[in-house]
């Protein structure tokens, strides 16, 4: 009797635990992704904590998943723009840059951006982004925290990519509340509204000085028609060639440093 009950106790608190803590479901690939946040349903949105371009956050199902997004529609031009970085000419803040950003970061095997798609919200096109989970915090946090990195190595051969990818982009906007930091140390990087400018000399040569070694081959490999094909819809034929002149530029700085400045991520 006092077996059965005790296997009875043991019993109903693993049917406790199984119904408060469901098992997680399984990594979604980049396209299982994509397809989610072009066909899920809009159960609703609310403006997001930080940002200055009027984004969303969207609650979106597909009726066996929730998940959140974030919405970017701005598309502004402008012919003189002064900003943090003093006088832009032919100043371009756009949606579309997202998805680019997007698209390229994956040519190149990074996987620092979030899914990244085009969709219409409230009947203009805009940038549907996975949110991305787990973050526990943002660079911004960490540094007025004071929080040290527990694997300095690995988080500097992180910073070391992005550094030469916001380069490689030409992104002006990169800031430390655009840096996302997951639980395992992960960086995740959002928000390239301003990134694809039209100059072809990259903009801060100092953080052009370490690369992942898979990244400089596969930025060797980008030329324009590949680049046609894969961002296009999403930017100006100017705008490609402004890349690949940055590209050349990267490419003979890392070159010109040797081996050492090379490493495997």
């Amino acid at each position: 009797m006092k077996h059965a009950l005790v296997a009875a106790l043991v019993a109903a608190c693993g049917a406790l635990v199984l119904a408060q803590d469901p098992p997680r479901p399984a990594a979604l690939t980049d396209s299982q992704m994509e397809e989610f946040l072009l066909h899920a349903k809009i159960l609703k949105t609310h403006a997001a904590s930080k940002g200055i371009t009027g984004s969303r956050r969207a609650t979106l199902s597909d009726g066996t998943l929730t998940h959140d997004a974030h919405i970017q529609a701005v598309d502004e031009f402008q012919s003189r723009f002064v900003g943090a970085q003093g006088v832009e000419l032919n100043f371009h803040d756009s949606w579309m840059y997202n998805v680019a950003a997007y698209k390229i970061d994956r040519m190149i095997g990074l996987n620092l951006i979030p899914p990244t798609v085009k969709r219409t919200y409230d009947r203009k096109d805009a940038a549907f982004t996975w949110w991305v989970d787990d973050v526990q915090m943002d660079e911004e946090a960490r540094i007025k925290k004071k929080i040290e990195v527990p694997d300095p190595e690995l988080w500097n051969r992180q910073m070391f990519v992005l550094r030469v990818f916001d380069q490689l982009i030409g992104n002006t906007d990169r800031n430390l509340g655009n840096l996302l930091i997951t639980s395992d140390w992960r960086i995740r990087a959002i928000d390239h509204t301003r990134a694809f400018r039209l100059a072809r000399t990259i903009q801060t040569p100092a953080n052009v000085t370490r690369c992942d070694r898979t990244m400089l081959e596969r930025m060797k490999a980008l030329d324009s028609a590949t680049l046609k094909s894969a961002i296009g819809p999403f930017t100006y034929t100017d705008e490609i060639r402004s890349l690949l002149g940055r590209r050349d530029e990267i490419v003979k700085m890392l070159e010109k440093a040797g081996p050492s400045a090379l490493y495997d991520r």
